[in-house]
Order: C-alpha cells, then sequence, then structure tokens
C-alpha cells in the first residue's frame, strides 16, 4: 500500500487549479506533433468532476461549429499547463449533463 501512495504522491501537482461546475474555463494543453510541441487552448463550460486525489477529472464542454464537444482533462496531468476561469456560473447541481440536450441560449450557465 506504501508504494502506490508514493507513487501517487509524485504524481500530484503542488497546486491545483480551482475548478467549478458551471463556470467557464480556458484549459491550455500541451500538444505534440512529430518533434514540435505547442499549446492548444479549449475554452467551455465545466459540466462534470469526478473522482478525487491522483484520479481526479473535470469535463468541458463548448459548441463548435454547431456540434457539442466534450474533453475530460485529468487535474494533475503534466500535459494540462493551465486553467483559468474566464468566468463563474450559478448552478445547483453538481453535473450539468442536462446541457447536452439544449441548444443556442438555452444551453448558457447564468452568471454568478
Amino acid at each position: 500500500m506504501n508504494l502506490i501512495e508514493t507513487l501517487n504522491a509524485q504524481n500530484v501537482k503542488a497546486e491545483v487549479p480551482v475548478i467549478e461546475i458551471g463556470s467557464t474555463v480556458r484549459v491550455h494543453i500541451k500538444v505534440k506533433e512529430g518533434s514540435k510541441e505547442r499549446i492548444q487552448v479549449f475554452e467551455g463550460t465545466v459540466i462534470a468532476k469526478k473522482n478525487g486525489g491522483v484520479n481526479e477529472t473535470f469535463t468541458v464542454r463548448r459548441i463548435s461549429y454547431g456540434v457539442g464537444v466534450e474533453k475530460v482533462f485529468p487535474v494533475h496531468s503534466p500535459n494540462v499547463v493551465k486553467v483559468e476561469t474566464v468566468r463563474k456560473g450559478k448552478v445547483r447541481r453538481a453535473k450539468l449533463y442536462y446541457l447536452r440536450e439544449r441548444v443556442g441560449k438555452a444551453a448558457k450557465v447564468a452568471a454568478f
């Protein structure tokens, strides 16, 4: 059991970004293309947070060219460079999966 705990402690980031459900975030991700490495930004609404510790993830949803796109990001991944909060949303749910059925302005989360 100590081996698992030491491996988890090595992979946990020192500063964990504050991610709240319903807020609009901008996630900066390292993308490798061949020998080059660049940072790509994915902006959207946080619709879910799962697990805890090293396995903690959050799901970000956005509409791109009329198609809903969701990405799941591990919080402690070395490829997630930075998470910026653009604006906070006022929600009363832990998971915002109901936004998947909504279209247009109905898919927006009210500002806090």
